[in-house]
């Protein structure tokens, strides 16, 4: 599996093959969009929703969008914030991991979370948090198995849903 940023064309567009591969990659979880409610139909997600989606993502300079791919096909997507907006934070976010849900239960989504983690501690971090969403138990299952651990809970701050926020110290290589 490699890892790559999210490359815009020279209009500032996800170019249109992405985009479908994307826009199929989110609609491939209709349960956790049902859950999260951040698409208006979780059963009829258009790529000019996930293209607005992403556009917000990256329209913070401290976002990064990665994706993963396997054999050529995008097989899952990592969103990375450097920076908390609270400022006693000191550890970057990840705030989405998805691996295409035909490719569950294959070790996708651990090896893309390890990635992410390898690239955190090449720049220097020394541990990540994210939030997961309380009713999301298979979510919270995941990433305890990897060994992330409970440090909060509290309301998210975009709309304000109740989650668990997870931190995981990341070792030195």
């Amino acid at each position: 599996m490699i890892l790559q940023p999210l490359r815009l064309s020279a209009d500032h567009d996800i170019p249109a093959p992405l985009l479908t591969e994307l826009t199929a990659l989110h609609a491939s979880h209709r349960d956790f969009h049902a859950l999260s409610g951040d698409f208006p139909d979780p059963d009829d997600i258009r790529p000019e929703q996930v293209a607005t989606a992403l556009a917000d993502e990256l329209a913070n300079p401290d976002v990064e969008v990665l994706l993963a791919r396997a054999q050529g096909r995008l097989v899952g997507i990592a969103i990375t914030l450097a920076r908390h907006p609270d400022p006693a934070d000191p550890d970057p976010w990840i705030g989405l991991l998805m691996v295409d849900a035909a490719l569950e239960r294959q070790g996708y989504g651990r090896r893309l979370a390890s990635l992410v983690e390898d690239r955190l501690r090449a720049a220097g971090r020394t541990g990540v948090r994210l939030a997961v969403l309380d009713d999301n138990p298979r979510g919270l299952a995941f990433w305890t198995s990897l060994g992330y651990e409970t440090v909060d809970h509290r309301r998210e701050r975009q709309k304000g849903r109740p989650c668990t926020v997870l931190r995981k110290a990341l070792r030195p290589l």
